[in-house]
């Protein structure tokens, strides 16, 4: 099963060890006490020139008077023209950023930025790890055209405020002009098309918060190929995927996979997120990325085999993400792993479902030696993206969540992870760190879990735990460098204990030398004297 994930998933990222462009990081105060409350878009693709223009309409929520309104754009775009409250503002374009000078001090309370711009945007040269738009074609010579903007965020081509710790919370308007013979592809609902001339306008309406990385498009020759799922709560959803006409064929077969995973997903993490919209594919010259209600697929159809049935692990790992990066939103990119690592998590426990328990434990046993283990999964906090995104937040941040099950129990595992994508304080509009993420389980488990979150993922040792041998076949096993006990399977001859040991250490009778945690529940050195 580690080809299909893990080593799978490393392989496939080799990620942004070249990426120049990044998001987030130390708030700007200009931006801190600005709230965005929504986004409209509203832009023509000119695919000859490989260029957009038109306007973003920005509303926001300021907290205090702001002499200043601070927005990111890449300086690909000339920025024509700015409008504050509808009344044309001075302003600067530099260093990626739109400086905007009121003639006075605007009040605290609401305001609404309008800003037109054109210009050929970024070119991303190894999307989705290098983002930017990818212009190219299908193999009919049809232009294909995707825009990746995860690590890079939205300032990749419209203006914005851009960390992720705020998203527009009344979500977001899209309406993308191209020509008349293409579609194309957004988050949230279709609300119209309207074709003028040789044009077509989509526009695209999502009402959620959506991080705005999430806010981007695709554009093909596309079918949309539909079916109807019924979440686990009752509610009907359309699916949706817009798919290259010639691989239309293959679409159902695809969906009623995306359905069966839909269904797993919902046992662990709640009812799909997006209910109110749709579950959403769109076929594109990438690999994948995680974008809300339209997540982007190019894995071109390869499926292995999960339990008997085909399975797609690219397609199970970034529809996770509807849950984990889009529903449940880590405030800083140094608690990344919140995205990754539980939504890698949640692509194993597929194939728990599938497959059953010993191949859960099979797959993490084998994970441990995808681990580098070279920085910690939290490296502290106010990063942006290029510095948090290394592979441990994925295999790691997973073994992690493993980990905790094996240390709470499931009876109180399953309920929390639950809580943690469901309850209100953390998702949608509530955003959240690695502090509530450990407080939740410590509350649900009835005992503080920090020391584990300490050891595991905001350094970088491992857990020491030495068996000491004693007279009468006698072994002391203790653990060195974690300030609580712990549950601990123990193999000797007569079979497997679990038993609670802590720096004091417990003494067990064995003939032969016991085997520590043989089935890998912990990242570990074993210290035999």
């Amino acid at each position: 099963m580690r080809s299909i994930f893990f080593l799978a998933l490393l392989l496939s990222i080799q990620f942004a060890s070249g990426q120049q462009l990044t998001s987030g990081g130390k708030l700007k105060p200009e931006q801190a006490i600005m709230d965005v409350r929504h986004y409209t878009l509203a832009l023509t693709v000119d695919i000859t020139n490989k260029s957009i223009s038109g306007y973003t309409s920005i509303d926001v929520l300021l907290s205090e008077p702001a002499p200043v309104l601070l927005f990111n754009l890449m300086n690909d775009f000339t920025v024509q023209k700015v409008w504050v409250n509808n009344k044309a503002t001075l302003f600067t374009h530099a260093n990626e950023l739109i400086l905007i000078t009121p003639a006075t001090a605007l009040p605290a309370g609401k305001a609404v930025v309008k800003i037109q711009y054109a210009g050929k945007p970024h070119v991303a040269t190894r999307p989705p790890w290098e983002d930017g738009f990818t212009w190219t074609t299908d193999s009919l010579g049809h232009p294909f055209v995707a825009v990746t903007a995860e690590g890079a965020g939205g300032k990749i081509y419209f203006p914005c405020k851009d960390h992720p710790s705020d998203e527009p919370n009344e979500g977001v308007d899209m309406l993308i002009t191209v020509p008349k013979d293409l579609v194309v592809a957004g988050p949230g609902l279709l609300q119209s098309v309207k074709r003028t001339g040789k044009n077509a306008t989509y526009h695209w309406k999502t009402n959620y918060s959506i991080n705005n990385y999430s806010i981007v498009f695709n554009i093909a020759d596309y079918a949309v190929v539909k079916k109807e799922y019924t979440t686990i709560n009752g509610n009907k959803v359309p699916m949706q995927f817009y798919v290259l006409k010639y691989h239309a064929g293959s679409a159902p077969h695809h969906l009623d996979l995306l359905e069966e995973m839909a269904k797993v997903k919902e046992k662990y993490f709640g009812e799909y997120p997006w209910a109110k919209e749709k579950i959403g594919l769109a076929e594109t010259p990438h690999l994948g990325m995680e974008h809300q209600s339209m997540n982007a697929y190019g894995n071109n159809f390869k499926y292995t085999k999960v339990g008997g049935q085909d399975f797609d692990w690219l397609m199970n790992h970034e529809f996770g993400h509807e849950w984990w990066g889009n529903k449940v939103t880590a405030k800083d990119w140094a608690d990344y792993w919140i995205h990754e690592g539980i939504g890698s998590f949640g692509d194993v426990l597929y194939i728990r479902d599938k497959e059953g328990e010993a191949a859960y434990i099979n797959n993490f046993k084998k994970s441990v030696f995808s681990i580098k283990n070279e920085k910690p999964v939290v490296q502290g906090k106010d990063l942006d993206e290029e510095t948090a995104y290394i592979g441990d937040i994925y295999v790691k941040g997973a073994f992690f969540m493993h980990t905790v099950r094996y240390v709470i129990g499931d009876s109180v595992f399953f309920p929390a992870l639950k809580q943690l994508a469901t309850a209100p304080q953390y998702c949608y509009d509530t955003l959240v760190n690695t502090d509530e993420v450990e407080q939740l389980f410590s509350k649900a488990a009835g005992y503080s879990v920090k020391p584990v979150f300490d050891l595991f993922i905001r350094s970088t040792n491992k857990l020491q735990v030495q068996v000491t041998g004693m007279a009468n076949s006698e072994y002391k096993i203790q653990l060195v460098n974690i300030d609580m006990a712990l549950p601990i399977d123990i193999l000797t001859e007569t079979g497997v204990q679990k038993i609670s040991v802590d720096k004091k250490g417990v003494v067990v009778k064995s003939k032969l030398l016991p085997q520590i945690d043989p089935d890998s529940y912990y990242l570990k050195n074993v210290i035999i004297e």
